[in-house]
């Protein structure tokens, strides 16, 4: 069977992949060179590649299978439509949200602690004054999670060790936390409500079209003055513009970011002369999230080649146009 991964990144999954799929083939071109390669395909790994009608109609394939949750870069109407079933790996599936998780924590604590003011004292050629920065606890501050899905809960459990008020905004009402006092839960259309009490916003909420720019002027005024956000789910949640201009008057203290509007991102841009923390999309990049992604993935390429329904379906076309390769 081949597999086709539309661009060269995650590298170490394929090599993964490879040991745990020995008689399939694996292959990984970047975005100049898929069209040659799309019609021999039995499953096709998005990543960040736009999957749309075009695309779809040069091949047969009839997997779409994504290396990870997301899915805003794949028209699912016209798969469904061309018969192709998509599929995703739940991030508590495979392990993926509580290293996301733990990586959302670690770019609240990093912009607590002044991390870049630190880095740009230690590469003054004066002597750093011991003692200096003095930086923000998180204990007793109020953490707003935006989205309370498998990512959002798994930050949930462990926020709670570091006693901060919690609460939340979601689409999907009556989700909770066993076991976590969540102060305040929101529904998505109050959400301007909840970020006005909030020291840290977490967004962690699975993007769709129709949030597109869910975070733009009006929220980023409604966020308490001093406030600092982070971004672990999709950039096309923030308005990158509408975020420099609040970075820059102050009233966005600094951004943690792990995702961005356009990928890669041009690090030189003005967005990144201000307090931004930016990491380059590796929050779920771990031992253990790798490992679960790669086991739920080749479960799924099991299915697919047995003519067996796929896991973790986003779609379910009326008429398949393969169930399997080689089958009908």
């Amino acid at each position: 069977m081949k597999i086709l991964f539309c661009g060269e990144s995650f590298p170490e999954a394929r090599k993964k992949l490879r040991t745990l799929l020995p008689h399939d083939e694996i292959l990984a071109f970047p975005a100049e060179e898929l069209s040659a390669h799309i019609p021999d395909a039995d499953v096709v790994v998005p990543l960040g590649t736009q999957v749309d009608e075009p695309f779809i109609r040069q091949g047969t394939f009839g997997l779409i299978q994504q290396y990870g949750v997301g899915l805003e870069t794949v028209d699912l109407e016209a798969a469904t439509k061309n018969g192709v079933r998509v599929a995703r790996i739940p991030s508590e599936e495979s392990d993926n949200a509580a290293s996301v998780a733990e990586h959302a924590i670690l770019l609240m604590l990093m912009l607590s602690r002044r991390w870049n003011e630190i880095i740009r004292m230690r590469g003054q050629d004066h002597q750093v004054a011991w003692g200096s920065p003095s930086g923000q606890a998180l204990f007793r501050k109020t953490v707003c999670i935006v989205g309370l899905g498998g990512i959002g809960r798994e930050l949930a459990r462990r926020l709670a060790g570091f006693k901060v008020r919690i609460t939340t905004v979601d689409d999907h009402a009556g989700r909770t936390v066993p076991g976590v006092d969540i102060s305040r839960s929101c529904p998505l259309t109050r959400l301007t409500e909840a970020l006005a009490e909030a020291d840290y916003v977490v967004l962690c909420i699975n993007y769709t079209p129709d949030r597109f720019h869910l975070f733009g002027v009006k929220e980023f005024a409604a966020m308490k003055r001093g406030a600092f956000i982070v971004n672990v789910a999709r950039g096309g949640l923030l308005d990158h513009d509408a975020l420099l201009a609040a970075l820059k008057s102050r009233h966005v203290a600094g951004a943690g970011l792990d995702v961005f509007w356009v990928e890669p991102v041009d690090t030189m841009g003005p967005i990144f002369s201000e307090n931004v923390i930016a990491t380059p999309h590796i929050a779920g990049v771990t031992d253990v999230s790798m490992e679960g992604i790669a086991r739920a993935f080749a479960e799924n390429m099991r299915r697919y080649a047995a003519g067996e329904t796929p896991l973790y379906l986003a779609n379910a076309p009326a008429r398949l146009r393969r169930i399997g390769p080689g089958l009908s």
